[in-house]
């Protein structure tokens, strides 16, 4: 795979090699070093705050600080995986052969959608990928955000719409990138036990000091991950071949597994002091990528919409194309930039500002080869351009900081300003031929490209939603034990019109190392472009009969989902009410505790599947179509427990970490039959694990540093989705171990090896969809390929 983009990530690398001066830094940490240093309570935090000097300890909500190095512990060099490595109430998917989301994957919070939580770049939004993933949601792609640029990463657990606007309904992840000069080098390879997937790393950073007034640090990082697959042979595949012999049947005829892909990422981070009261900041990501994966495979024995003879194609067959049948290789290329610039300073010792611009972009095309336009007989293309999906923001910031005298402890801290924010939705057509009805339609053959339909006119479009806010963030210190704060903020969407939303919180500290908190919030999150406006064909498996069957998720707008009871959408909104202890001890042990309690009323989603009542023109032969709608209320109710115990011990240092989330959501109600419908409400309540918790160990001792960690995953329900209906299966409880060790050979190169899923643990198998070849269920919050091993190779100046 050959992108453009290569060339620059050499040309940063060049830049950070050649730019690297005598700068010091440690070299790839040893990973219990920053578990400790996290566990402390002193880190400065950033988010859910806009006071000064704010620590873990002293926050009125939970957040938790993930340092470079446990960022960087896991073998993916896709963040989501870190993140749900890390954080118990962090959840993601793997999704083979789930359209974009096999590559843009679909992640979690306290069980929410991935739309509600809000994802910020050195505390600016980052904008959304152009994918609507699950029941629609469209959330950032954390996947593009290189983890070598990554100093630290803060997470807000906690409903936080009042201070920073739409979608922060579970909480904040805070990405801050590094600003330091120095230089740091990595290469990595991994694989599995079973001999796939390998995976190839390289990075470097360098940053460069501009005298003593700033720093400029370039990132580059590359990863090539090569397919897995944990697949058997069809049984229909199998008869199939028994019963001609003289064909070659693939064996397996489709892959289930992680797809190939490569991706290039990159990232820039530059401050400079032009004035005491000015100093002018730039940073941007960018990525680019492709992937590959399988889709099902087309049998010629009952795939009848494909092989059937047709009057309007006499004496043609595909059979003569794909006499053993096919499976349809789904492609996709995707780029995403992101660049905000500004300028901040104090205009006083009493008032702060900070003015910025950003401009965010995300593109993905999509093809598809191996496949037919059945419709189109002997003129078929055998593959197809399908289209493209942008999505583009610009966001306009102006915020401010006044700290204000009216006695107590501190000033009373006004933090206020204003956003103007601007999102497009485009999508492009595709190949005429990947959307064509055909003149076999009339006679049965199935119309559009097999295996996903290309964009056509009835989709493509420009869409556009404008916004206006202002906020208030007030905090003060009234007595030294006590700390109190309220924010609010208001809204004004062209859409759908304003919101208004308000947070309360509270702090008291009766001893210097035990604290309470607590906060009430409500929240919002708006509708986008894309979720107004678009409609999507799709083509599924029925894994009973395994006949392909198209299915069509319209606009909301949609004439056809009006007729069937669509109504516009409205934003969805929450409340959330939390309360918490956090201890901070002199002998090294932490401890936090946090009950919270999240409702969500209007909530997003996709309808129930609805079949076309005769008389309706259904020209793309769907057998059901479904619509965005607001339809149901749910109440989430969970516990964060947080322990944490870093102290010296023999010649080394030995840290402890135990986090624990208990999570429940429940359907309070519903205003269609989708969640009317038990299925529907079972998918939300059962999804995903209601217990979760990872443990790390880690011991430093000279040059050598050992990390041992277990994660725990609790019961959950798989559901399979079929042209008449879904199937469910059970799962229970998971553990699985991972190890490393680290050797500083000098103080500037190490090297690491380790292995994740030590013991090779696999799930039970997916009974349900057997038929398709899957083993392991593909909604499986957890990577289901087994133990994989990897060596990593550090070098810094």
């Amino acid at each position: 795979m050959k992108f453009a983009t290569v060339s620059v990530v050499a040309a940063l690398h060049v830049l950070s090699t050649s730019a690297a001066s005598a700068q010091t830094s440690p070299t790839d940490p040893v990973l219990s070093q920053p578990a400790a240093e996290a566990a402390d309570g002193g880190d400065i935090v950033v988010t859910g705050t806009r006071e000064r000097g704010r620590t873990q300890f002293d926050t009125l909500a939970p957040v938790d600080v993930l340092p470079e190095a446990l960022v960087r512990s896991s073998v993916s060099g896709d963040l989501n995986n870190a993140l749900a490595q890390l954080l118990p109430s962090f959840n993601v998917q793997r999704l083979p052969a789930a359209d974009g989301q096999a590559f843009v994957r679909p992640a979690t919070l306290r069980g929410l959608s991935a739309d509600q939580t809000l994802v910020l770049v050195n505390g600016k939004r980052y904008h959304r990928s152009a994918l609507l993933g699950t029941r629609g949601a469209q959330a950032p792609d954390l996947a593009s955000i290189p983890s070598l640029a990554i100093k630290r990463i803060e997470v807000l657990r906690d409903g936080a719409s009042a201070q920073y606007g739409s979608d922060a309904i579970a909480g904040v992840i805070n990405i801050i990138l590094d600003d330091q000069p120095g230089m740091e080098a990595y290469g990595q390879f991994s694989q599995y036990y079973a001999g796939d997937g390998n995976d190839y790393q390289s990075g470097a950073r360098g940053g460069i000091a501009l005298g003593d007034k700033g720093a400029i640090v370039f990132t580059g990082q590359f990863e090539h991950g090569e397919a897995t697959s944990r697949t058997r042979q069809r049984p229909d595949a199998i008869s199939f071949q028994a019963a001609n012999p003289s064909l070659a049947v693939p064996n397996p005829v489709q892959r289930w597994g992680q797809p190939d892909e490569e991706r290039v990422r990159g990232a820039v981070d530059m401050h400079y002091d032009l004035a005491d009261a000015a100093t002018i900041y730039a940073f941007g990501t960018v990525q680019q990528g492709e992937g590959l994966t399988d889709f099902n495979w087309r049998n010629p024995s009952n795939t009848g919409s494909v092989y059937n003879p047709s009057s309007a194609f006499p004496g043609f067959s595909f059979r003569s194309i794909y006499p053993a049948g096919f499976t349809p290789r789904f492609g996709t290329q995707f780029t995403d930039l992101q660049l905000v610039s500004g300028v901040r300073g104090n205009l006083s010792d009493a008032l702060s500002y900070d003015l910025s611009a950003s401009a965010g972009r995300s593109r993905i095309d999509y093809t598809i080869a191996e496949t037919l336009n059945a419709s189109l007989g002997p003129a078929s293309p055998t593959s197809f351009y399908l289209g493209r999906l942008t999505q583009r923001e610009t966001n306009l910031n102006a915020d401010f900081v006044y700290r204000l005298p009216v006695g107590g402890v501190e000033p009373l801290n006004i933090a206020f300003g204003g956003e103007r924010r601007i999102e497009r939705y485009a999508v492009g057509a595709g190949d005429a031929a990947s959307y064509a009805i055909g003149a076999g339609a009339a006679t049965g053959l199935a119309p559009n490209a097999n295996g996903f339909p290309g964009f056509g006119p009835q989709q493509a479009g420009n869409f556009k939603q404008t916004s206006n806010a202002g906020y208030v963030d007030l905090a003060w210190h009234p007595v030294r034990m006590l700390t109190l704060g309220a924010a609010g903020r208001y809204e004004d969407f062209s859409s759908f019109g304003d919101k208004f939303t308000y947070k309360i919180s509270g702090r008291i500290e009766p001893v210097a190392w035990l604290a309470l908190r607590g906060t009430y919030s409500t929240g919002f999150r708006a509708p986008t472009p894309a979720q107004l406006n678009t409609r999507v064909v799709s083509q599924g498996l029925d894994t009973r009969t395994l006949q392909v069957f198209n299915q069509g998720r319209l606009a909301p707008t949609d004439a056809l989902a009006v007729a069937l009871g669509a109504k516009p959408l409205r934003p969805e909104t929450s409340r959330n009410v939390s309360a918490g202890l956090v201890a901070q001890t002199h002998i090294g042990l932490g401890a936090t505790i946090d009950l919270y309690q999240i409702d969500v009323d209007d909530r997003f989603s996709q309808s129930a599947t609805i079949p076309i009542p005769a008389g309706f023109a259904n020209p793309d032969r769907f057998t059901s179509i479904s619509y965005f709608t607001n339809d149901f209320d749910t109440r989430t109710r969970g516990i964060d427990v947080v322990v944490s115990y870093a102290r010296n011990l023999g010649s080394g240092r030995a840290s402890a970490t135990l986090a624990y989330n208990y999570n429940r959501t429940q359907v309070c109600s519903g205003t269609s039959a989708a969640i009317a419908n038990e299925t529907q409400r079972r998918i939300f309540q059962e999804r995903l694990p209601q217990h979760n918790a990872t443990g790390t160990l880690g011991y430093d001792i000279g040059p050598v540093g050992v990390m041992l960690r277990g994660r725990y995953y609790g019961p959950w329900t798989d559901v399979t989705g079929n042209a008449t209906g879904e199937l469910f299966q059970r799962f229970g409880g998971l553990a699985l171990f991972d190890a490393s060790l680290t050797y500083r050979m000098t103080p500037n190169i190490s090297i690491r090896g380790g292995a994740e899923n030590v013991f090779g643990t696999y799930p039970a198998e997916a009974t349900n969809q057997a038929n398709r070849g899957l083993i392991y269920s593909r909604n499986a919050p957890y990577d289901t390929d087994g133990g994989r091993y990897y060596v990593r190779f550090g070098l810094t100046f």
